[in-house]
């Protein structure tokens, strides 16, 4: 164990607890593999206490001021950004991600928190037009007590987007993060609390995935899950959902296309590729992954991805000259090896061009795969790792089809320097998000959902708002008297 690591516990009530679960959880570096701390799962009676604290302290928080809102998130914003410089190390290290990515990526937090402060004082109703003496109104209202769930590639994103939206919406929560990142959660919850959040508006479960999930979905004090994972996780929690009438927002993943035609820069385009695909080791639901590339310019595409990642600095994320970390957990490191051997048995050419800074940790080399067919497992399931696929197209409405012809709608790219095309291909492509001539598609600013498999409802935005409230209306006339 790693003396320095920071203490997990479980944030229920306003107060640090241990878990009180028979089991336990050992957190590993994934650049070594060796364990950094190990903490008591959560038990029934903490999820059933962090329940109870959300319920009761509904009312209170949904009648508090939106001002008062607003100077907790922005309080939290700040104490996270005075403490980024602890927290980067503790991210990189939990998670496995270079420092510089994870810097990004709690500076990014601090500021989804920044942006749903300001956004829940603009909450607006409308007034509808109605007869004299009469007044049509149309309200938002916090939907409820909220359980939420968050995965381990971005452990601070995720956690800010969902506690920052319901929060700002007037909604009591109850997070599950990831037992395998739990270090950056708690840094988070730390900075919630230390803001002056009243106790039992967030509270912090860690353990037993399935376990907990049943408890919250079950509960009648739940009236919203949100939900960042992959689609078999989704569909059990959208089955527990259904059966209790709660609202719901999935965020399921994707294997987003990305279309590229002949009258681009091609070693611009392929260098912005390379540097989106491989950022987190690959490990990014909305990343370009399906590489379509036209013929008259696959060749050098190729080349151009192979020379980027060779030189491409692997090692762990605590040091500061590495610029891709290893994979979260030895089970990517193992369904990587099995894309690459179906790729290879279908056909493709294989140009594993990634050093690898040794046999410790969960490391995969970065990998290009060229000329796959699109029945290859790499082109019709999530990779979720540093690996490139590309193939070849010439004809623009049959490349359309081919990007289309997937259960996943989260994000799509298409590269072109004609108008024409770029409306034409962004209009066609069937996701919940399309990047033109950019690898970004995440911005606090802008809806981030998707739809087919990869989920519904939206986070960010002013619609990321919206999903943690209800609307209602108000039909209000004058007083009923009688002749």
């Amino acid at each position: 164990m790693t003396s320095s690591f920071p203490e997990i516990r479980q944030f229920i009530d306003g107060e640090w607890r241990r878990g009180s679960g028979t089991s336990a959880e050992t957190v590993l570096d994934p650049a070594t593999a060796r364990p950094l701390t190990e903490f008591a799962h959560a038990g029934l009676d903490d999820v059933d206490a962090a329940l109870d604290a959300a319920g009761r302290s509904a009312t209170g928080w949904r009648a508090t001021a939106p001002e008062e809102r607003y100077r907790v998130l922005r309080r939290a914003a700040d104490l996270l950004r005075a403490r980024i410089d602890t927290a980067v190390p503790v991210l990189s290290r939990e998670q496995g991600k270079p420092l510089a990515e994870s810097r990004a990526e709690l500076e990014g937090s601090a500021a989804i928190l920044d942006w749903y402060a300001e956004e829940g004082r603009r909450a607006y109703g409308r007034i509808v037009p109605g007869a004299p003496g009469s007044r049509l109104m149309v309200v938002q209202e916090p939907v409820g007590p909220v359980a939420a769930f968050t995965p381990w590639n971005f452990p601070a994103t995720t956690v800010t987007r969902k506690v920052g939206a319901a929060l700002a919406a007037g909604c009591t929560i109850v997070i599950k993060a990831s037992e395998e990142t739990p270090a950056t959660a708690v840094a988070v919850f730390e900075c919630l609390a230390q803001a002056g959040l009243p106790a039992g508006v967030a509270n912090l479960v860690l353990g037993n995935p399935a376990q907990i999930s049943e408890r919250l979905l079950k509960s009648p004090v739940i009236r919203k899950v949100s939900l960042t994972g992959s689609i078999g996780v989704g569909r059990v929690l959208g089955h527990l959902a259904v059966e209790n009438d709660l609202v719901t927002t999935m965020e399921l993943g994707g294997n987003a296309p990305v279309i590229v035609f002949d009258d681009v820069d091609v070693d611009a385009v392929a260098i912005a590729c390379a540097t989106a695909k491989f950022r987190n080791a690959g490990q990014v639901c909305n990343v370009p992954s399906r590489f379509y590339v036209h013929e008259r310019v696959a060749d050098r595409f190729v080349e151009r991805v192979v020379e980027f990642a060779r030189k491409l600095r692997v090692g762990p994320g605590v040091e500061v000259d590495s610029q891709m970390g290893a994979l979260a957990n030895a089970r990517r490191r193992d369904v990587m090896a099995g894309f690459v051997d179906d790729a290879l048995a279908h056909g493709a050419t294989i140009h594993d061009v990634g050093r690898l800074p040794g046999d410790d940790g969960f490391f995969f080399a970065p990998t290009v795969v060229a000329d796959v067919p699109d029945d290859a497992k790499i082109m019709r399931e999530e990779v979720f790792g540093p690996i490139v696929p590309v193939a070849r197209f010439s004809d623009t409405d049959d490349v359309i089809r081919r990007a289309n012809d997937t259960t996943y709608g989260l994000g799509s790219f298409v590269f072109t320097e004609s108008l024409d095309l770029a409306t034409r291909v962004s209009d066609a492509l069937e996701a919940g998000m399309v990047g033109v001539n950019t690898t970004v598609l995440s911005r606090t600013e802008t809806p981030f959902g998707g739809i087919k498999a990869s989920g519904h409802g939206y986070e960010s935005g002013i619609e990321g708002l919206e999903a943690y409230m209800r609307r209602k209306a108000i039909l209000q006339h004058s007083p009923l008297r009688s002749v």
